[in-house]
């Protein structure tokens, strides 16, 4: 340690408060003394910090350039131990995804060098490659040596927070019941594994859509499976034909398609329905939740969806579906997190337990340290009795084997 900080003092200009850090592992005064600093390694990173914080917690610039970082998990405390760090030079390292910066956003940056890294690689122009950025510091003046224009915001120190999404709205006690209803008795059957009773469901001319999010600089990052080469994502598609294939047209069609989608299992107590327009001849509503998968590769994936029906009345008090809009992507987060939180028996699967206090400190810590999302952090600690250590192993020994699939780390 005292090596290192004798190296880091050399390396510091106290005029500037800058910390020149570039090529650390190279250093003569260090490799003449066999140290070895690697700053991918968690023991290296968090003796550069600690030094950092009780020697020079006043820094305002820090190069940590040439240094082959692919991973920025061990400097999330950077920005708690030097509160003035305005400046951060990551240029010339081998970071491969912008969701690595979302580790250390935390930091009041106004300057970001990240030239020379794969992830600038991804983006299909500079101003996709700024936003992304400057999403996660929104402060930043100046991006790999070139000014930006001044950021538009409200100076505003106190934390803001976004009201609170408000419940169902059906607009008459007659709608919701008629509604609930025939979500019920659709959702019951759609997840039952045979889903060619909703025929009865749809009108004869009926039509179906599916649409996926798409992500310009990395398609790879979508990662929904069977629901990807189906999508009639517009923004994506400019070829009439094809938009006009992706539509599927009769319900024999459209119940077709729908027993070829992954088997699923709905969170129908956390549904969120609106109801757009409602006459006595049309009804049009949007129901939005999440689902996830009960079998094939993609087995336990939590995804989110927003479904449009348009219904015509039908029978007893019944409707009958004209159009279907379906929308699917990849549940957040805060999603994973609540979902299916209300036990309800289900024909696949039994309820999901509530987490402890100790459990969630334990599943928050694992999933940062892992960079897995919630979910998967949660099923290894699960199939682990719990026992940090052991998961952690277990984690370790997998991801080198190659057995964890990326939708573990999509966040």
């Amino acid at each position: 340690m005292e090596s290192l900080k004798q190296c880091m003092s050399k390396r510091f200009d106290g005029s500037q408060q800058y910390l020149d850090l570039n090529s650390i592992r190279t250093d003569p005064d260090l490799v003449s003394q066999n140290m070895e600093i690697i700053l991918n390694r968690k023991h290296c990173m968090h003796a550069v910090l600690k030094i950092i914080e009780e020697n020079i917690p006043e820094l305002v610039s820090l190069n940590l350039s040439s240094n082959k970082l692919y991973k920025l998990d061990d400097m999330a405390e950077l920005a708690s131990k030097a509160h003035n760090l305005k400046i951060l030079n990551l240029s010339h390292n081998e970071l491969r995804s912008e969701r690595e910066l979302d580790k250390v956003k935390g930091m009041k940056l106004v300057e970001l060098w990240l030239d020379h890294n794969p992830l600038c690689d991804y983006f299909k122009d500079q101003p996709t490659y700024i936003s992304a950025i400057r999403e996660r510091f929104p402060r930043l003046l100046k991006l790999d040596g070139h000014d930006l224009p001044p950021p538009i915001g409200f100076d505003v120190e106190a934390p803001t927070t976004i009201p609170p999404s408000k419940g169902s709205y059906f607009g008459s006690d007659d709608i919701k019941i008629l509604i609930s209803r025939f979500l019920q008795q659709y959702f019951s059957v759609y997840d039952s594994g045979d889903r060619q009773p909703l025929l009865d469901a749809y009108h004869d001319g009926a039509c179906f859509s599916l649409s996926t999010p798409f992500s310009a600089q990395n398609p790879a990052r979508c990662s929904l499976g069977e629901y990807q080469k189906d999508s009639r994502n517009l923004k994506r598609l400019k070829d009439p034909t094809t938009r006009f294939r992706l539509v599927k047209h009769t319900r024999l069609n459209v119940v077709a398609f729908l027993n070829e989608l992954p088997k699923t299992q709905h969170d129908t107590a956390c549904f969120n329905v609106d109801v757009n327009t409602y006459t006595n001849t049309l009804l049009t509503f949007t129901v939005s939740g999440v689902f996830k998968e009960v079998d094939g590769k993609s087995r336990d994936s939590v995804r989110a969806f927003s479904r449009v029906f348009i219904a015509v009345p039908a029978g007893n008090s019944g409707l009958c579906i004209v159009n279907d809009e379906l929308f699917v992507r990849n549940a957040t987060t805060e999603e994973i997190r609540r979902a299916f939180a209300a036990p309800a028996p289900t024909p696949s699967s039994s309820p999901v337990p509530t987490l402890s206090a100790p459990q969630q400190d334990m599943l928050n810590t694992f999933s940062l340290k892992s960079g897995m999302n919630l979910e998967w952090s949660q099923k290894c600690l699960q199939d682990n009795e719990w026992d940090f250590d052991r998961a952690a192993t277990v984690f370790t020994q997998m991801k080198a084997q190659g057995k964890i699939p990326d939708v573990a780390f999509i966040k």
